[in-house]
């Protein structure tokens, strides 16, 4: 067993896995940050995206090992019920979420651009949000609450 040592959510913690190359994901999910989904286990859904030092991330194909000494932002990180980041507190406005599933890998795909391109044009958020997969269709909600939270709508 190999204690690795990771700066999540801004707090440093510790997780135990005998295995180098276990995801992050299943990491993540042992100490009780939820919010981060399993979707495909590929990379090609976005359900599991973190930000990695600030870089959108997939959990899923990320090992422990490889993010050992990083900070690593969940959704859980980014704010709470009472003091939500404006992007997620733009998605609760647009009432984007339906089954919410892609929502946090969503949210943190949004958050990467806002902090890359404040003031991104819809083709932007189309181009950053096009990993995550959505099957409730809440697209058109999506790039609205983008849009809101960069400050340009809403």
């Amino acid at each position: 067993m190999t204690t690795y040592r990771l700066r999540i959510n801004g707090v440093e913690r510790a997780i135990d896995s005998s295995d180098p190359d276990q995801p992050l994901l299943y990491g993540l999910r042992s100490v009780g940050l939820t919010a981060t989904k399993f979707g495909c286990g590929l990379g090609q859904c976005g359900a599991c995206s973190v930000l990695i030092d600030g870089r959108p991330t997939r959990s899923c194909l990320t090992t422990i090992a490889d993010t050992q000494g990083k900070s690593v932002v969940t959704l859980e990180g980014l704010g709470s019920m009472a003091a939500p980041h404006p992007v997620q507190a733009a998605f609760i406005k647009e009432q984007v979420p339906q089954c919410g599933y892609c929502t946090s890998g969503m949210i943190i795909s949004a958050v990467a651009l806002l902090a890359e391109k404040p003031k991104p044009t819809e083709d932007d958020i189309r181009a950053s949000l096009e990993g995550n997969l959505c099957r409730c269709g809440t697209h058109v909600r999506v790039i609205r609450a983008v849009m809101a939270a960069s400050g340009q709508g809403g």
